[in-house]
């Protein structure tokens, strides 16, 4: 089997960049000026501050990672004979190994799809990753049944070719 790279996408990036500080100056404006916000659904001005108190880290922290990403540049995922290598967000751990995968199935969260990839031991990927990339792969693990999830969306690629790629390299070394 040839090994297949896909870069990181650079252009999708620095999009996503952009929303995310976009994301964190609006949650610092509902924090400063709350009254400026009131409306028929945020009335309360308690309400539309502790929105911007939840949104600022959340959106900071994810405009510092994507900055560190931009400047990454090793490729954002490797298939190989001995499995997938990735690189391709936050929580990405490196090598998955085609001998652990158990199931690679499809998800959707609004309009983003991403692989569910199930392996037989997610505990020994959770305990390789940094205290960041653990909180991650513990909620993945909770919410999906997986720590590992894999989307195109930081990728040169469209999720279909994502998916037909991995699918079809999963089924011949597995």
């Amino acid at each position: 089997m040839k090994q297949k790279e896909i870069k990181l996408s650079k252009r999708k990036l620095i999009f996503l960049l952009l929303a995310s500080i976009g994301f964190v100056i609006i949650s610092s404006a509902f924090i400063i000026y709350p009254e400026r916000f009131i409306s028929f659904i945020f009335f309360n001005e308690r309400v539309i501050k502790n929105i911007g108190f939840m949104g600022l880290p959340f959106f900071g922290l994810a405009s510092i990672l994507l900055v560190k990403k931009l400047f990454d540049n090793k490729p954002g995922l490797i298939i190989s004979e001995k499995g997938i290598i990735d690189n391709s967000n936050s929580s990405s751990i490196g090598l998955i190994k085609w001998s652990d995968i158990t199931e690679i199935s499809l998800s959707r969260v609004m309009s983003t799809q991403f692989l569910l990839i199930k392996v037989s031991n997610p505990e020994d990927y959770i305990q390789k990753a940094n205290q960041m990339k653990k909180l991650l792969l513990k909620q993945n693990l909770k919410t999906y049944g997986t720590p590992i999830t894999i989307t195109s969306v930081g990728l040169q690629c469209s999720f279909e070719d994502l998916e037909q790629m991995i699918l079809e390299s999963y089924n011949q070394n597995r």
